[in-house]
């Protein structure tokens, strides 16, 4: 089965190609060009940062929005940095330490690759 990329800026699946060569995402109004054939879906999931950058393990990556910890009352600050995230699957895909606060997860839409 093939199906149309997501949209880049906002992920969107609801994308479509308007004929002229563009994909238009309706949500965000974002219009990207259509390169090549349409692919197929793959078994394997791409890990992307809030902006959409490809992530990888061993990446260094900075938290852009502030997170409250569940069970600490703690809070990791915007700008944090994560040095060597590991990626998993799962509703939070980057399992990482952070200094002074310890090993967690985090979702891979609120950090930005450094």
């Amino acid at each position: 089965m093939t199906t149309l990329p997501p949209c880049s800026q906002c992920q969107s699946s609801l994308t479509y190609e308007d004929g002229s060569g563009l994909y238009i995402c309706p949500e965000c109004g974002h219009e990207w060009p259509v390169q090549g054939e349409v692919v197929a879906e793959s078994d394997e999931r791409v890990h992307r940062d809030s902006v959409g950058n490809v992530l990888q393990d061993g990446d260094s990556v900075t938290v852009i929005k502030d997170l409250k910890l569940k069970g600490s009352g703690g809070v990791v600050k915007v700008g944090t940095k994560v040095k060597n995230i590991r990626l998993v699957d799962g509703d939070h895909d980057i399992d990482c330490k952070i200094d002074g606060f310890g090993a967690m997860s985090l979702k891979s839409e609120f950090v930005k690759k450094i």
